[in-house]
Order: C-alpha cells, then structure tokens, then sequence
C-alpha cells in the first residue's frame, strides 16, 4: 500500500450507528438512511444492532442489504466493508412485535452502551442514535432514564447540553423537560450559563466557527420589558449574559423570543440559547422538522440523534420519513471532520 492509500485510510472516518428500540421505526430510518450511496462515500459505519431487523426492514422498504454482518464482540477500525451490523443476535426481540418491551430495552441499552466505549475508545469517530423507548429502558430495569442521561455517565462528563441543529438555526437549550410553571423554581445563572459556555465550545470545535456569536431568549414576552412582564431577566439571564462575556464569549441579549428566532434563521447569529424546551422546539420543528437534529454538548465524544422518537404506531409498514436519520449522520460525519482537521466538503444534496 502506497503512502497515498494509507492516508486516505487513515482519514477515512468510521461512524457508529445505534439500532434503537427494535419494535420501533430504528431499524427502517437506518437501513434507509445508509441506502443512500452519497452518504457511504462520506465514511465507514458500524451498527449496533441487530440483523434479522434489519432485514426485516430492508425487505419492507425493498432495498437490497448492503451491509456485512460481524459478531458484537469483535467490534474493531478495520473492517473490510464500508458498513457493517456488529450483530447481537443473543437478544432474541421477535421482528413483528411493536411497542415497549423488556427484551427490547435490555438490546438498546446493550447497543448503546457499547457504541459509547468503542467512541471513548478511539474504534468510532461519532455516535448516530437511533430512536429508543424510555419505557423499555424502565421494564428493563436501566438506571437511566434516557440516551443523555446514559452519555453523561459513561462519559464521566460534569456538563452537558442539549442542542438542535435545523437548518440555519442551532440551538440550546437552557432547561429541559420541566413543567413550564416549575421553571421559575430551578432557573438560575448557572443553568443558563452552562448552554452559553458549552454551545460556544462546540462552535468552535465542530463547526469551526472562530469566534461564535451567541444570543440567548427571555423567558417572559419583551424579555421582560425592564421588569414589568418578569424580572429573570433583571435576575438570570442578565448577569448569566454578563459572566459568559467576562470569560470572553461573544454573546448577547436576553432578546424577545418572538423576534430572536427570525433574526437568527437569517443568520445574524451562530447560535441561541433557549430557556425552556418548547420555546426552543417550535421554530426547530417549524423550520425543519424532518430534518431536525440533536446533538449532546458538553461530552467528550460526538453524539447526534434524529429529532423524533420510536414511533411505534407506524413501525414496520415501511412508511417511515428517513430524513431526520440522514441529517443526523451527515452532521456527525461533519462534526467528526472539523475536529479531525479533515476537509469538510460542500454539501451534496443526497437522493
């Protein structure tokens, strides 16, 4: 082998791929998503999952296979093929059944577990997870209640963030899954801090933005008009804004929500941090929502995600929009080459 090939062989990224839930719509958006030629160009794939569904699935969408298949155990950079099933046929889910189940939850608890060692182990270059079921992972007993909260553990990460990227706008959020009347009772500078200082590392590491320039949203309408709708501006967010500009992050606001969201779809900003979880997903799923991704900051691996859940009511009748997968693997491998120091190329609009 010559000293170009090795290169190339080198640079060539390898992408870890997890099936989800089995019952669910993982296995056809994943099987979809990687048919698409331009994509395997793009890197090799291993998948952590498991065959018989996806041939299952790939019979259902009428796509030929295009994978090998591998024990799980020997999970490895360099496999000969450009994707390949790192097979657990040991978890025996029947490929008919649909909803939560035990059985389905212990297997993408296994997928998912595994995936995040081979990433901190240097064997992937970035996780894509599919869609899993919280109340599988409860029925199989999992001391998570969710793919973020697994990450953060494994990784023995101290913060995270999540963070949607749809089309022209990337954002944060601020707080999560809270009822919207509790906010006021767990909202403080440091919860939206966190997002600033964390979105402003992942601009600069994974979209190789030198100087990112983040707004972040009221919470209250006019962002709080100087006190008289709401004082978390006055009390929060403010002095949040004003630590993270003291550490040198060029950040801005709190701006009104209700013009923010237009401001940065234009591409006044690199990125905005989002108080709550639907002030943050309306014009997420508005703008792109087949196309909406999600990705944990904050980790020392690459972690993305399609931005929708299990769908079991339309699982296995080959109906399922793959977009969201696609866009969520096109970004890992982005995010993967910028902090590889590799050559992003120009997006090529896939078929």
């Amino acid at each position: 082998m010559n000293n170009a090939a090795k290169r190339a062989l080198a640079d060539e990224l390898v992408i870890g791929v997890t099936m989800g839930d089995a019952a669910g719509i993982g296995p056809e958006v994943l099987v979809k998503a990687l048919a698409d030629a331009q994509i395997r160009r793009e890197a090799k794939f291993v998948i952590f999952g498991t065959h018989e569904h996806l041939m299952y699935a790939a019979d259902k969408a009428e796509i030929e296979p295009f994978w090998a298949k591998h024990q799980h155990e020997k999970i490895g950079r360099d496999y000969p093929h450009k994707v390949v099933v790192a097979d657990y046929d040991d978890f025996p889910v029947p490929a008919y059944s649909r909803g939560p189940s035990r059985v389905a939850g212990e297997a993408s608890l296994r997928f998912c577990m595994d995936a995040i060692d081979a990433a901190r182990e240097g064997i992937i270059d970035a996780i894509v997870t599919a869609p899993i079921s919280k109340q599988s992972w409860l029925l199989a007993g999992s001391k998570w209640p969710g793919h973020t909260e697994m990450l953060q553990a494994r990784c023995k990460a101290q913060r995270k963030a999540m963070m949607f990227v749809a089309g022209p706008l990337r954002i944060a959020l601020a707080t999560i899954h809270e009822p919207l009347m509790e906010i006021r009772h767990k909202f403080t500078i440091g919860c939206v801090h966190e997002p600033i200082d964390l979105m402003n590392d992942a601009l600069k590491e994974y979209w190789g933005i030198e100087k990112p320039h983040i707004a972040v949203a009221g919470l209250n309408p006019h962002a709080g008009e100087n006190g008289q709708f709401g004082d978390e501006e006055l009390r929060v967010i403010g002095p949040a804004v004003m630590m993270s500009q003291e550490s040198g992050i060029n950040v801005t606001g709190p701006y009104p929500a209700d013009t923010l969201f237009v401001r940065a779809a234009r591409g006044e900003f690199d990125g905005v941090v989002a108080m709550y979880h639907d002030q943050g997903m309306i014009p997420v799923k508005l703008l792109a929502f087949n196309e909406a991704v999600n990705v944990t900051i904050g980790l020392p691996i690459i972690r993305t995600s399609p931005a929708h859940g299990t769908a079991f009511d339309i699982a296995g009748k080959g109906i399922a929009n793959p977009s969201s997968m696609k866009a969520a693997v096109k970004l890992a491998i982005h995010m993967a080459r910028t902090r590889r120091g590799l050559p992003v190329p120009a997006p090529v609009e896939s078929k």
